[in-house]
């Protein structure tokens, strides 16, 4: 077993604009590390891969590549119904 199967590297995020709003974003994994790519910003942004010279995004910005995908916790409480009154 090599070292790069030993410790594999999280996948990279390219995390884009979606057209549901400027909060909402769309997110696509890549298999190279995020060194691996070019970002030109413009009127339409590109995203190439420098290994294989790739197109792998052309779009509307800004774009982002992410070490790994961002996580949200959710935090909820029960509901106003669930607690005993108190005597």
């Amino acid at each position: 077993m090599s070292q790069t199967e030993f410790f594999s590297e999280p996948p990279t995020i390219l995390r884009m604009p979606s057209w549901l709003g400027s909060h909402v974003h769309e997110e696509r994994e890549l298999p190279l590390a995020p060194g691996d790519y070019k970002v030109t910003p413009g009127d339409r942004w590109t995203v190439i891969s420098l290994k294989t010279n790739e197109v792998v995004y052309d779009g509307i910005g800004p774009v982002e590549l992410l070490r790994e995908r961002s996580t949200v916790k959710i935090q909820t409480r029960q509901p106003d119904s669930f607690l005993l009154p108190m005597r």
